[in-house]
């Protein structure tokens, strides 16, 4: 087999690869692009997809009250400001200290309830809708469904991953490989 016909069924196969691997993960790479657009604009959203932090009054942390009296309050503020049918389940609690101001992550529903570190004072309740579209990108919403504690995370973001290296992979080479075709064809009509 000739050294042209040889690259020639190299391309065939990168197309098929390229072309099946496509076709059978596109609703993955459309959510994984959807939402990977929307998370980078989050703190561009005058707040709707991400609440903007807040300032508190001080930095001092040594002014600040003591942190189960702030979750005391977030979670005082969330039942009667929000519903008192959402979980008190906390996410995470996001200390901004530069900021003065402290954010109670609810897991229900993705409320958040900012407070002034030093006072206690609300400074904002919001939901942030960013964290369900990470848990959307990152595949971890299937996990949450499942109850499979990161599994499925860990499995789709291996073959996406992996998927995105063979897109990559066989994308360059269906780009490159007609071109040093057509320079070996020359070079061989010229000698």
């Amino acid at each position: 087999m000739g050294k042209r016909k040889k690259q020639a069924k190299v391309l065939r196969i990168f197309r098929k690869v390229h072309r099946t691997t496509g076709a059978l993960l596109f609703i993955f790479f459309f959510f994984i692009s959807v939402t990977g657009l929307i998370l980078g604009w989050k703190k561009n959203s005058n707040g709707y997809i991400l609440p903007k932090t807040q300032l508190g009054t001080t930095a001092d942390l040594q002014k600040w009250l003591p942190v189960d009296s702030l979750h005391t309050i977030a979670c005082i503020t969330l039942h009667n400001e929000v519903s008192p049918e959402l979980s008190l389940e906390i996410d995470r609690i996001d200390m901004r200290k530069e900021k003065g101001s402290v954010k109670f992550v609810f897991v229900d529903s993705f409320y958040e309830v900012q407070l002034d570190g030093a006072t206690g004072n609300v400074l904002s309740i919001g939901q942030r809708r960013s964290d369900l579209f990470e848990n959307i990108h990152d595949g971890s919403i299937l996990d949450d469904y499942f109850g499979t504690d990161g599994y499925v995370k860990l499995v789709y973001s291996t073959v996406m991953g992996v998927s995105l290296l063979i897109f990559t992979i066989t994308g360059f080479w269906l780009w490159y490989g007609p071109k040093r075709m057509r320079k070996a064809s020359k070079n061989k009509a010229v000698t």
